[in-house]
């Protein structure tokens, strides 16, 4: 069997339902809140009302409200050791480094955004099934 054939065997065999499935992992790191908004984020632009488009650190600090410094270096590096996002540094003075989606993590931001976009729709929805449940 060909290296390729057993790539192509053991992609089949994922089932994130099994424990010992590598998928688990990555599905760990997706359902984080904060990769979720930062891949929204790049995704969307500094106005988040565009489309894709590189951010500096300090933008996706600003557009990420209540994020720590080193939370969003944590996820920053994460998302770029997946292929999700790419890191360039600029040598200028002071250096100028953007983060922007791999072609992997836009495939990703169409499902990350409609996750957002769904739960800033239906928040009041959840807000009464939870007033009602707390109720009974």
């Amino acid at each position: 069997m060909t290296a390729a054939q057993q790539r192509a065997e053991a992609k089949v065999q994922y089932d994130a339902f099994l424990a010992a499935c590598p998928s688990r992992q990555l599905l760990d790191r997706l359902s984080d809140k904060w990769v979720t908004l930062v891949v929204a984020a790049l995704g969307s632009g500094p106005d988040c009302a565009g489309g894709p488009a590189p951010m500096r650190f300090s933008e996706l600090a600003r557009t990420l409200a209540g994020v720590s410094q080193k939370m969003l270096t944590q996820t920053l590096r994460s998302l770029e050791r997946d292929g999700l996002v790419t890191r360039t540094v600029t040598p200028t003075v002071p250096v100028t480094v953007h983060y922007e989606l791999t072609d992997l993590g836009l495939s990703l931001h169409a499902l990350v955004r409609g996750i957002k976009d769904w739960a800033q729709d239906h928040m009041d929805d959840v807000v009464a099934a939870r007033a009602a449940y707390d109720g009974a």
